[in-house]
């Protein structure tokens, strides 16, 4: 009896340890859950950025694309601009006698001139109205001051240079003289 006892002791005491064993086998596959769990929320949310930040870069590309096509023409226009200030130049000559050769020179610059605005109009080229304007340091440049009692401080008394606008970037600002 007393060996009936201790093999039933020993079988329960094994029951106990293997019931152990299960319980720690249990408890490690919750700790490997839950380390995977958290594994796989941080791979998400590493993948959530990811893809948060490659839709930035596409963003960023296609504006910077985008602003790259709208100003192309931008060193193209601003080549031209010193030719247009020569044919204006040449276009306020003195033009008395109508039927000599300069005048027919100076008829062909009109029509060049002309031809020129017009393209530059195309491409969405404005003249900065600056005469007798307020003085604006983003449009304008002041290169002299003058002091007119006539006029309000800050009014633009002459303009040196014709200031241009592509689209809606300054590309050269009117070279002005200002009214102290």
């Amino acid at each position: 009896m007393k060996k009936n006892k201790e093999d039933k002791h020993e079988s329960v005491q094994e029951e106990l340890k293997e019931q152990k064993q299960e319980e720690i086998k249990t408890e490690e596959k919750i700790n490997n859950n839950s380390i995977l769990e958290d594994k796989v929320k941080k791979l998400e949310e590493a993948l959530l950025r990811n893809q948060a930040e490659l839709m930035n870069y596409k963003r960023r590309k296609e504006e910077e694309v985008s602003r790259m096509l709208k100003y192309s023409e931008e060193d193209i226009v601003r080549e031209f601009l010193p030719i247009l200030d020569n044919f204006e130049r040449a276009i306020k000559m003195d033009d008395d006698n109508l039927d000599d050769d300069v005048s027919k020179f100076l008829e062909g610059f009109k029509m060049v001139y002309t031809q020129i605005k017009n393209m530059l109009d195309k491409f969405e080229v404005k003249e900065i109205e600056a005469f007798g304007k307020v003085f604006d340091p983003t449009y304008h440049q002041a290169v002299m001051k003058e002091s007119n009692p006539d006029k309000e401080s800050g009014i633009v008394l002459e303009v040196f240079q014709k200031g241009y606008i592509y689209k809606d970037r300054v590309i050269r600002p009117a070279m002005v003289k200002v009214n102290e």
